[in-house]
């Protein structure tokens, strides 16, 4: 089992400890937690359950609790236990996979990226959300357990001062450290024929946009036939290159309407249409009004 994240927003760190469980003494049995758990062995081993799933949790290993399910001790400590408990959530969209990574988040990001300049705040609200996807294995062994233990153990140092901002900004920033080297353990199945054809379309069309180019044009250059492209695209990105190649030039059009004075037939011909009034009906088709009253609200509220 694997479980997603979509960020941004980031899952955030809450608490931590380390704990000793004694030969005999049991797991917490708990439902619906709240907030996930993150649970790591150094020495001895943690018998828990979780839903209908059983873990035997030894040194270098993880498991992730989440916060929605009963977990609990299906039998004693054998022996002296010493393992690390980590306290996180977020706020965002997250869900649970069988043997499969995430769907990637296909945002169709502007050339200028998140650090782009904004006019105002409604301004920001006009752009696609760039998100990319975490993923954990719920149960793993440590690609690098040494490092997480010394991760968790500065989180720990940090708890008595952590109400302090800049103790609580440095604990997150270890957290995302933890969580990246989570991720590290994760043994991803390389990317199918399809999801590497539907990238290379994606970089092509990105690459390209401003220019008059075809599908055939497309499939010469990738080395692919137009149609198995189309294909992989519906499949990975959900929409078929004409669409994507669209949506992008409309929001590369997005950027030059609020950065620059630019007269709106100097912008369609930036961003790869032929005639002004075809790019005013696209653009007002998938942003619900024209490009004019779009830099009016945005750059005149």
């Amino acid at each position: 089992m694997r479980l997603c994240f979509e960020a941004p927003p980031l899952p955030y760190y809450i608490v931590s400890g380390a704990a000793i469980m004694p030969t005999g003494r049991k797991h917490p049995n708990r439902r619906a937690f709240g907030v996930f758990d993150l649970i790591i062995v150094r020495e001895g081993c943690l018998f828990i359950g979780e839903a209908d799933q059983h873990y035997k949790v030894i040194p270098g290993h993880a498991l992730v609790l989440r916060p929605d399910l009963h977990h609990f001790a299906t039998r004693p400590c054998e022996e002296n236990t010493s393992y690390y408990w980590l306290h996180f959530h977020t706020t965002g969209h997250w869900e649970a996979v069988e043997k499969e990574v995430c769907s990637p988040a296909w945002a169709l990001l502007p050339e200028g990226g998140s650090d782009t300049p904004h006019a105002n705040d409604s301004a920001r609200a006009s752009y696609t959300e760039p998100t990319f996807p975490i993923t954990l294995a719920q149960f793993t062994a440590l690609l690098q357990p040494r490092k997480v233990y010394e991760r968790i153990d500065e989180l720990i140092s940090l708890q008595q001062r952590s109400h302090l901002g800049r103790v609580r900004w440095q604990q997150q920033q270890l957290f995302q450290e933890t969580l990246q080297l989570l991720a590290d353990s994760l043994e991803s199945p390389p990317p199918s024929a399809s999801a590497l054809c539907a990238e290379a379309a994606a970089s092509y069309i990105r690459e390209h946009y401003r220019d008059g180019f075809t599908a055939q044009q497309m499939g010469e250059s990738l080395r692919f036939h137009p149609v198995y492209i189309a294909r992989c695209m519906h499949r990975h990105l959900g929409c078929a290159p004409s669409e994507y190649l669209l949506r992008f030039r409309i929001e590369q059009a997005k950027l030059l309407l609020l950065q620059s004075d630019l007269p709106i037939s100097r912008i369609a011909e930036a961003v790869g249409f032929n005639q002004a009034a075809y790019f005013t009906a696209n653009f007002t088709k998938l942003e619900g009004l024209s490009p004019r009253s779009f830099r009016q609200r945005f750059l005149h509220n």
